[in-house]
């Protein structure tokens, strides 16, 4: 078993996906840059677990239309 992640990170994920969902890609090292760009993310580990999330929504995405 995984660990769950926390409900703020999954919707600022989303939030994210939502908005720029056609720039972030399944790479985890580009989505960190640019969840750093596109969001106010104050803390190192807060900003690396939500481009964690968003890369494992958009592969599960990619994955569903497949």
């Amino acid at each position: 078993m995984g660990r769950i992640k926390q409900i703020y990170l999954k919707r600022v994920a989303e939030r994210l996906i939502r908005e720029y969902g056609d720039e972030l890609g399944t790479d985890f090292k580009e989505n960190k840059e640019k969840v750093s760009k596109y969001a106010d993310i104050a803390s190192k580990p807060c900003r690396n677990k939500i481009a964690g999330c968003v890369t494992r929504m958009v592969k599960a995405k990619k994955s569903r239309v497949e």
